[in-house]
């Protein structure tokens, strides 16, 4: 089963409000995308990467992230597109040949789990499509356009998706294609899967893997590296004992 990994790294910094893009701002002393990409290269599960970043930024990625890190899956850096989804689709261009299974995360998701990306795969050879994501917390309400509530669905039947959004290669093909052809633009992946009339399996993930967008999100994001980095020492401690 060979498994490629398309990380979409070609946001801007504009709800972070800051002139640097996001996946590019630290994180304890490195870059967001960094943390990302590092999971991923060191998964037995993942044959290759595909990096998309904006034009302008192609270069540095190239030095400050590959080569910085020694990165060796990286099997391509790609323009991104004025949309995600068009950023995705170049991805999806540049996958190997002998590509069983796309995986599709947001680089600035850096606390996946080597568990979920294993899981995913797994469940994707069984179903041919399955999404991360955590049960909601809080209660929904669904509004009408003047902001009244109108229904409220049952909690126990409701997702936050996450990313990686996993599919068998000819599963998100199709859906891509059918997206060109319709016109039509999803906020994410399986939105487009689902248009084809594929099922879609959920598989729970942890709510570590915030997707960080906003100085907020920065700083919760310190904090669960902190305590990352303190339970690995404890962990490497234990071991020695």
């Amino acid at each position: 089963m060979n498994v490629s990994v398309i990380i979409v790294a070609a946001g801007s910094g504009k709800r972070m409000k800051s002139a640097i893009a996001k996946q590019y701002l630290d994180l304890k002393g490195r870059s967001i995308l960094s943390y990302t990409v590092e999971v991923f290269e060191e998964s037995p599960v993942v044959n290759e990467i595909i990096l998309v970043t904006g034009k302008d930024e192609i270069e540095y990625v190239k030095s400050e992230i590959i080569d910085r890190y020694s990165f060796t899956k990286i099997k391509a850096v790609v323009e991104g597109g004025s949309e995600r989804q068009y950023s995705v689709e170049n991805g999806l261009n540049n996958v190997s040949d002998n590509c069983d299974i796309v995986m599709i995360h947001d680089g600035v998701r850096p606390f996946i789990d080597e568990n979920s990306i294993e899981v995913l795969a797994e469940d994707t050879a069984k179903y041919g499509a399955c999404v991360l994501g955590v049960f909601a917390k809080d209660t929904i309400k669904i509004c009408d356009e003047n902001g009244f509530v109108v229904d409220t669905p049952n909690r126990k039947l409701l997702w936050h998706a996450q990313t990686p959004q996993c599919f068998k290669y000819d599963v998100i093909k199709k859906a891509y294609e059918k997206a060109k052809e319709d016109n039509y633009l999803g906020t994410d992946d399986s939105m487009l899967v689902e248009r084809t009339g594929q099922k879609i399996k959920m598989v729970e993930g942890s709510y570590d893997n915030i997707k960080i967008t906003t100085p907020e999100d920065l700083y919760v994001g310190e904090r669960i590296l902190e305590r990352n980095l303190i339970n690995n020492k404890n962990n490497i401690q234990m071991k020695v004992i």
